[in-house]
């Protein structure tokens, strides 16, 4: 059913709702509310408790606007139980003028303890002797994007369930009878209408909470939702052919001989999972997570091994170019013999003209930036796609260049490669089972054995004189330190003019130290000499922005400061702190920070100081965050449950994961339609 159908909804406002991703009636039934109001009944004012929503009613006593360093209206009002203030930062002259003594208000918003009493800050209210009729059901607030108002979503979601009511288009219960009885959950119509209509005595904490069973039934169909469509992705991929990639003993034991370090026991479990799946001949799906400094590289380099033992070409992919060039340097002392050619955005004219011709032609591995799935790239032969720290790139982009690989007619036995996901940033085990349901998780949860402990020290930004002291000392025993300049704005220009002031200001401060510069504007050619500079310890202090987040390694390199770490977020301070203790030094990271801090941000940096274990940060991460940010999925289009939380919903998902089972062996004709309804891309994203 068309939204212009509804009352309300013209040409423009549907194209508005239709760009947020409600398409139709039935999509506007499944825009669930995020909380409720409750203005069903009158609260006392003498009953009123703080730090709750309440609608209260009464007659002004005064109002006035008072003047201090900005006017704030004041609006006094008395219910016969007692007094209370309204407070209006933002109003209107004629706001003020219409506020009168004797006048009656109603009004609702968030009660707090004032200075003088209770009080509302902001209040929705109305005017008058005559106030309208108290709501019979308590009023959803629901998700809303800018040019869209809550009043338009209210409007049409209500509209939306009385055409619900009357049966006026097809709402097909897809869950199986007996499920519904024997786990006593209403059915999809009795739970759509409760969660947009909950009657004025349904229990408001449990639908606060999210728990209430109407929201518990559509939760659990969402969470089917997900699993069958990454069950389905995951066999979709398993009827596709990919070569078959045995593991060339000699040249493994080779490239293993050569290395300076053993294997941890966990890198050798990953790489054999990996070289099983290689020698497969359907496309291997393995995610491979590792705490910063676990050793991913050679897990990835020994999967390269046994593409260009087979005589085919291997991609790898980084989100920026320092990353994607410390891959290059590192696989450059792997694979002395082998052609390895680099791409990246910033390559050009007839040089990248050289390098396409290369991947085109001779090149055994390639390794670059997002510019690897440019439409004019072409590959060879490519048997094998490695994509780090995954969650830096968007779904498509991972998708164009798994796509690189296969031909359209892949279904008819054309060969896709195989596929390998990298990520430094550590997911919490089960929401990892259920992100990635449709790949296979690998976890090198094991750190070489000569890596000390980084110890972490937090510092007022006033503490200069402390900190300089520390640095002045670890240089003077030949150690370097990083020093990282967190910006807000996501502005390139901004970031480099922030550390360019930095260093000005350090090199004052340490006359007797060389200080370098590394930022994203620099040239690569740039970049890279600084960086060589600092690795041949020609660089004391290395002034850098969080480009270099990932994939440094400078093993002399002992003390990292990071100035306003409350700044960032866990994960990021976690990948930043691991650019030292990369060698057999005691290393030290000190977050400098602004008081004061809020509340996250004192959890955050406690975090940082209490723990180095990258599991228990992603843990503290998901409930601070939730699982959209931590997996990098919010803006970029991947697993985002609307109602779900895969922390909250624990046992959901697990009673989900069973269901989803039976229903595949006993009711397979519904599962597409459940898919269907919840997860309208779910095919595309699972792709990746």
């Amino acid at each position: 059913m068309e939204l212009t159908e509804l009352k309300g909804i013209g040409k423009t406002t549907a194209v508005k709702l239709q760009e947020f991703g409600l398409n139709d009636v039935m999509d506007l039934l499944f825009h669930l509310p995020l909380r409720y109001e409750d203005k069903t009944k009158i609260t006392p004012i003498d009953q009123l408790l703080g730090f709750s929503f309440a609608l209260v009613e009464g007659e002004i006593t005064k109002s006035y606007v008072t003047q201090g360093r900005r006017p704030i209206l004041v609006c006094e009002i008395d219910d016969g139980t007692a007094f209370m203030q309204l407070k209006f930062f933002n109003f209107y002259y004629s706001q003020k003028l219409k506020m009168k003594s004797g006048m009656r208000i109603r009004a609702y918003g968030e009660v707090k303890h004032g200075m003088y009493g209770m009080e509302i800050i902001h209040p929705e209210f109305s005017l008058g002797e005559e106030q309208p009729a108290l709501a019979e059901t308590l009023t959803p607030v629901y998700p809303k994007s800018e040019g869209i108002s809550q009043k338009l979503l209210q409007k049409s979601a209500t509209q939306a369930t009385e055409l619900l009511l009357k049966d006026a288009f097809e709402l097909t219960e897809l869950l199986p009878k007996k499920w519904l009885v024997a786990q006593q959950i209403p059915t999809l119509k009795a739970a759509l209408l409760y969660v947009h209509r909950p009657p004025a005595d349904a229990n408001v904490s449990q639908l606060l909470n999210h728990t209430h069973p109407a929201q518990q039934r559509l939760k659990i169909e969402e969470i089917l939702a997900h699993f069958l469509a990454m069950h389905q992705a995951r066999t979709a991929v398993q009827q596709l052919t990919a070569p078959v990639l045995p593991i060339n003993q000699a040249l493994n034991q080779q490239l293993l001989s050569s290395l300076p370090f053993t294997l941890t026991a966990a890198q050798a479990r990953v790489v054999n999972e990996i070289h099983q799946d290689m020698a497969r001949n359907y496309p291997m799906q393995r995610l491979v997570q590792g705490d910063v400094g676990s050793g991913k590289t050679v897990v990835a380099a020994l999967a390269m091994q046994a593409a260009i033992a087979a005589g085919k070409q291997a991609v790898m992919m980084a989100p920026t170019e320092i990353l994607a060039e410390q891959h290059l340097l590192t696989l450059k002392v792997y694979f002395p013999d082998q052609q390895i050619a680099f791409l990246s955005g910033k390559i050009k004219g007839k040089v990248r003209t050289e390098v396409l011709a290369r991947i085109a032609g001779d090149a055994e591995l390639i390794i670059g930036t997002h510019a690897l799935f440019q439409p004019d790239v072409t590959y060879r032969d490519l048997a094998l796609v490695i994509i780090d720290e995954q969650h830096r790139f968007g779904v498509h982009q991972r998708l164009m260049l798994k796509q690189k690989g296969q031909a359209s007619d892949a279904q008819d036995g054309q060969m896709v490669p195989h596929s390998l996901i990298m990520t430094a940033t550590p997911i919490p085990r089960t929401l990892a089972q259920i992100a990635y349901a449709n790949l296979d998780v690998s976890v090198i949860d094991e750190l070489p054995p000569n890596r000390k402990v980084i110890n972490t020290v937090l510092l007022d930004n006033n503490k200069m004189p402390q900190l300089a002291e520390r640095i002045r000392n670890a240089c003077a025993k030949g150690e370097q330190a990083y020093w990282v300049c967190t910006l807000i704005e996501e502005s390139e220009h901004l970031r480099a003019k922030a550390a360019q002031d930095t260093y000005d200001e350090l090199q004052d401060w340490f006359p007797d130290l060389e200080v370098g510069l590394i930022h994203g504007r620099l040239k690569s050619e740039d970049k890279q000499a600084v960086m060589d500079r600092f690795t041949a310890n020609q660089i004391q202090l290395l002034i850098a922005t969080t480009v270099i987040e990932v994939g440094v390694d400078v093993p002399n390199a002992s003390l990292m400061v990071i100035e306003n770490a409350e700044r960032l977020g866990l994960s990021q301070l976690h990948q930043l702190r691991g650019r030292v203790g990369r060698g057999n030094r005691q290393s030290h990271c000190v977050l400098m920070y602004q008081a004061p801090l809020s509340e996250n941000a004192q959890i955050r940096l406690q975090t940082m100081r209490e723990t180095n274990d990258g599991f228990k940060i992603a843990q503290q991460d998901l409930k601070l965050r939730g699982p959209g940010e931590v997996l990098g999925t919010r803006q970029k289009g991947s697993m985002e449950f609307r109602f779900s939380n895969p922390e909250q919903d624990a046992e959901l998902f697990k009673q989900a994961k069973v269901m989803a089972a039976d229903l595949m062996q006993h009711n397979p004709e519904i599962c597409e339609q459940i898919i269907q309804r919840w997860q309208r891309q779910a095919q595309e994203l699972a792709k990746v």
